[in-house]
């Protein structure tokens, strides 16, 4: 018997929802896991590969194929359903294959009575958000997407490995779209609590700001090198998702990049896009504005501008 028990619904068993799955029983994320897609017996085959692992997992985990009622009592919906992104194609050019699979997912999943938090990872992100939360009729705070979470951990890792620190010390973010008019606010990128641009000025030469302008492009292009390497990305994209699910089952506080809706911050309203948010049981808490220069500000403004003119094309 579960008694509080945490319990996840994943809509989607391709390679980002099993990646998410199989990181969160390592990670003993939550106590349920229900696995739903199109293909029942897709689901119910990557539901019995994972239930042979629990006997090797840090803790035990109920894992099953199930459907849309089973969202009732969920307290997180996980959505990786979606076409996959094609070699070449941009994130936005996925967008109206994508908003006519959700409609057929979010209907079923609120009649079911689920009241919890949908956590959306299907691209192009920012805008599935959005349709996920004019579909569904929740309250913004509780609907949000992966957002620039995964840019901003490659970020971090490639200012790491640069100015070789642990990148969980690199205080650094990747903001607006998840997409190609994503960028990186170095005014506000520290390492400790020292100033990135301080420290390539200070530093006679050994750290430069054109090394920052070529990490701030690879971390654009990574999505793109991989898929062309690999045909598509999963690992670091479920595991985004696992850390982001554990901040709010956990009630963490904990500050992340993710897609949330703006209500007047940077001077932008209703468009979702990837800022800094307070992320616990409640969904976003709240919004953390950064303090942007004009250059930085003008540059928010285009990546949202992008985001609200890909939205108005769809018909809801």
């Amino acid at each position: 018997m579960y008694l509080n028990k945490r319990k996840i619904v994943l809509v989607g068993t391709g390679m980002v929802g099993m990646s998410f799955a199989y990181s969160a029983l390592n990670q003993a994320l939550c106590d349920e896991l229900v696995l739903v897609d199109i293909d029942k017996r897709r689901a119910e085959g990557e539901a019995m590969d994972l239930n042979h692992g629990v006997a090797f997992a840090p803790s035990s985990m109920r894992i099953y194929a199930g459907d849309y009622s089973d969202c009732t009592d969920a307290d997180v919906v996980v959505i990786c359903a979606g076409v996959s992104q094609k070699p070449g194609e941009s994130r936005l050019d996925l967008l109206k294959r994508n908003a006519a699979v959700f409609q057929s997912i979010i209907s079923p999943i609120t009649h079911s009575g689920f009241s919890g938090i949908f956590l959306v990872a299907t691209n192009p992100v920012d805008i599935m958000t959005r349709v996920t939360y004019e579909l569904s009729g929740f309250n913004s705070n509780r609907v949000f997407g992966t957002g620039t979470t995964l840019d901003t951990a490659r970020l971090r890792y490639l200012l790491g490995d640069y100015f070789t620190v642990d990148p969980r010390n690199v205080h650094a973010y990747v903001i607006g779209e998840h997409g190609d008019s994503e960028f990186v606010p170095w005014s506000q990128a520290m390492v400790a609590t020292k100033s990135v641009l301080d420290i390539c000025e200070h530093s006679d030469g050994r750290f430069c700001l054109e090394e920052m302008q070529k990490i701030s492009l690879e971390v654009r292009d990574a999505a793109q090198k991989i898929i062309e390497a690999k045909r598509a990305t999963y690992y670091g994209i479920g595991m985004s998702l696992v850390r982001i699910v554990r901040a709010v089952l956990s009630n963490e506080n904990s500050v992340l990049t993710v897609s949330a809706r703006l209500r007047g911050e940077y001077g932008q309203r209703d468009v979702f896009a990837g800022v800094p948010c307070i992320v616990n049981r409640n969904g976003v808490d709240r919004v953390l504005e950064l303090s942007l220069t004009e250059e930085e500000r003008q540059k928010f403004g285009d990546s949202c501008a992008i985001l609200q003119e890909s939205y108005q094309g769809l018909e809801l």
